[in-house]
This record gives C-alpha cells, sequence and structure tokens, in this order.
C-alpha cells in the first residue's frame, strides 16, 4: 500500500473509535501532491512553502551552545524568559505600541499558536470570517469544534485583495472572530493599512476577535511598508497577532512560534497552552534571541533574492497561456488563476504527472478557487526557469475551452 493510501485512509476512516470532529479535517493537497512526487524522477517543487535559504550562521551557533551549555530543560510555560523579553522589546519599536514580556507567549511554531488562538475562540454555533483562498489551517480547526465559517472571496485579477467592507457586511450576531492573514499565503497578497484598520475598527466596536496570522510580515518587497495589525488597531483587547521565526530565518523545523495578545489574552492561553505542547523548544528558543539581536543582513540579502524570483515568475506566468497572474507583494507564493470551470486539481496531477512539475491545486486553500494553483518561488531562479520551460509548451496544447 502506498503512503498516500495510508494518507486518506488516516484522514477518511469512519472507525468509530474516532472522534467524528476529525472528518472535519481535509486530506491535505499538499501531502497529496508532495507524496507522489516522492515516487517519481525529475520532479522539480514549485511547491514547497519553507525557506530554501540556509539558516543564519549565528543562529546554527547558538542552538549549539545552547545544547553544550545544558539547556535541554523545560523554560517557563510562556517562554524563555530572555526570548519574551526580546520580542516585546522588538515589536514595541516595529509597531510603536508598548509591549511586555506578558503580552506575548511562545508556542511550537506558529502552527500551535494559530491552533490556539482559533480552538479558544470556537465553539458551536460560533460564526467565523475567513478570507478564500486562506491557509488550509484555519477552517478545520474552527468546523472542529463546530464553528460556523463565512468565507471572503478575493480573485487574482484584483490581486486577491480582501474587500473590508465585504467583511463587515458578513458579521453576524454570533460572528466571534475574522482571521486575517498578510502576507497571504497562497497568495502573496499583503492588506494596506486602511484595510486592517477598518476591520479592526469595526471589530472593537462589535466586541469580535480579530486573529492575524503575521507569519511572513519580513517578507515584503518593493520597500514597502508593513502594515501589521499590532501597529493599526487602538488597544488589543479584541487582538491575537501570530508570528514566528520559521520564514523570517530559515527556522521552520526548528519549531519557534508565538502569540501576541492583551495580558489577560495571555494568562488564559499559557493555560492552554500547558495542556497542548506544554514548551516549545528550549535551544532554538535561544536560537530566536541570536535572530533577534543578530544584523538584518540575512532578512536584506533574502529580500533581494526572492524579488528577482518573484519578478521572473510573474513574467512567466504572463507569458503561459491559460494563467491569470499578479505581483505578490509578499510571501513567496503566485496564485494564478486557470480560466473559469477548470479544475485547478486536475491540471496541479497532470503537470506533474506529465512534466514533472509539482505545484499545489487551489481547492487546498479554499472553496472558491478550485480554479487556481499555488506556485512557491521558494526554489532557485534556475529551477524556475526550468519548471516553465515544460509548462509553457505543456499550456499551448491545452484546450481548456
Amino acid at each position: 500500500m502506498s503512503l498516500s493510501t495510508l494518507d486518506i485512509d488516516l484522514y477518511e476512516s469512519e472507525d468509530p473509535i474516532w472522534n467524528p470532529a476529525m472528518m472535519a479535517i481535509p486530506v491535505p493537497g499538499i501531502r497529496k501532491m508532495v507524496n507522489m512526487a516522492a515516487s517519481m524522477q525529475d520532479v522539480i517543487h514549485l511547491s514547497i512553502g519553507q525557506p530554501d535559504l540556509p539558516a543564519p550562521e549565528n543562529v546554527v551557533n547558538a542552538t549549539i551552545e545552547a545544547l553544550r551549555a545544558g539547556q535541554t530543560g523545560y523554560t517557563m510555560d510562556a517562554g524563555l524568559p530572555e526570548l519574551l523579553e526580546s520580542l516585546a522589546v522588538y515589536y514595541s519599536g516595529r509597531s510603536q505600541r508598548k509591549l511586555t514580556a506578558d503580552n506575548i507567549m511562545i508556542t511550537t511554531g506558529a502552527t500551535e499558536a494559530i491552533y490556539l488562538a482559533l480552538t479558544a475562540v470556537s465553539a458551536p454555533g460560533r460564526h467565523f470570517i475567513v478570507p478564500d483562498p486562506a491557509f488550509m489551517l484555519y477552517a478545520p480547526m474552527i468546523r472542529m469544534n463546530g464553528g460556523e465559517i463565512t468565507e471572503i472571496t478575493t480573485r487574482a485579477e484584483k490581486n486577491h485583495q480582501l474587500d473590508p467592507q465585504e467583511v463587515i457586511d458578513a458579521i453576524q450576531p454570533n460572528t466571534h472572530a475574522i482571521v486575517l492573514n498578510s502576507p497571504s499565503n497562497p497568495t502573496g497578497t499583503v492588506y494596506p493599512r486602511e484595510t486592517i484598520e477598518a476591520i479592526l475598527q469595526e471589530a472593537a466596536y462589535r466586541g469580535i476577535q480579530v486573529i492575524s496570522d503575521e507569519v511572513y510580515d519580513h517578507l515584503i518587497y518593493d520597500g514597502k511598508e508593513y502594515p501589521s495589525a499590532l501597529s493599526c488597531g487602538t488597544d488589543m483587547d479584541n487582538l491575537m497577532v501570530v508570528s514566528s521565526f520559521s520564514k523570517t530565518y530559515s527556522m521552520a523545523g526548528m519549531r519557534i512560534g508565538w502569540i501576541i495578545a492583551s495580558q489577560a489574552a495571555i494568562k488564559r492561553l499559557r493555560r492552554y497552552h500547558m495542556f497542548t505542547t506544554t514548551v516549545a523548544n528550549t535551544p532554538c528558543q535561544w536560537a530566536g534571541v541570536a535572530a533577534l539581536h543578530g544584523s538584518n543582513d540575512f532578512i536584506q540579502n533574502m529580500l533581494v533574492e526572492y524579488t528577482k524570483r518573484r519578478d521572473r515568475l510573474v513574467e512567466l506566468v504572463e507569458q503561459t497561456p491559460h494563467l491569470t497572474g499578479y505581483k505578490p507583494e509578499g510571501a513567496f507564493y503566485l496564485f494564478p488563476a486557470l480560466p473559469e470551470g477548470v479544475n485547478g486539481t486536475n491540471v496541479a496531477l497532470r503537470l506533474l504527472k506529465e512534466t514533472g512539475v509539482c505545484t499545489i491545486p487551489g481547492e487546498t486553500f479554499g472553496n472558491s478557487c478550485s480554479n487556481a494553483i499555488r506556485l512557491s518561488y521558494s526554489t532557485s531562479l534556475g529551477n524556475i526557469e526550468r519548471a516553465f520551460e515544460r509548462i509553457i509548451p505543456w499550456m499551448e496544447k491545452q484546450d481548456f475551452g
């Protein structure tokens, strides 16, 4: 039996031993594609959602030094005090908002932070507003806890920008939270300040939580200033911001993320965190301290490299029949649309089987985007060029009429 078949059995089994809520978790489209690609030869990946650049030397050295110094026990449940203090100073300066260590909790990657934030708020009958497309974790976590979702659709022809008025109009009496993700996975879209301010203002007025996933907050191109939700709202009472070191410092496997929120919210979330992962990886928390106190050269060099890749990918998509692209302002993804009615999953599967280029189907990220595919430029320029030497001729032969 293949690994992909085992995955399907695991996720879709109706064995009565399992909690029925697990049926809300879909078989991840990313897992399907990567598993299939693993059994093939000469595959070019435009699928990977993590940095391909090595972590900075000071981050690696700090991890090793922490291990050698015997820093292998538990930290405080909220996190390593030195890391909490460093993050508080850093975000206070960046957001022009006074934060303390009590506003922050360290988690096992941003994934745990998102899980805690969403499941702590969701319950049967509670209503959430989520962008579509969006990172695949949000909707299943809400639905597992009985929550209901209204999806706000964005489109490639409008650079996948979120319309704040659509979000506000979708608010219901039982709306408990709005999820934002800027820069977005899978679109690379960065919401302008006025969009975030409008949503935060309405949410604060109505007592609705805003959960802002800002994992890609340093991958912002063309010299633009990043409007974090931390710098757009008036207070912290209805705001939880999630981020991590994963994308900023190529530390994805080191699993250090955090939630920034009001002190009251952090107190509640700390108790929940203790019953999930207890604490985050201790040596890697020390690596995070080193990252925050080190040079910004790594980030600047990464931005230069990703900008070149993004610009070339945008050009190649424009040259490709049947794809509608745009210019993403952040992250390392482009989410081009296929013609209306075309099944992006079939296209992604055929592209992989017939050209050896691995992409991710749009339906992985929502209900409105089945005619799209996600392309990651977290790979070399050479790989991007080689991928489109295969994609463009293949697309030229397709008749999607």
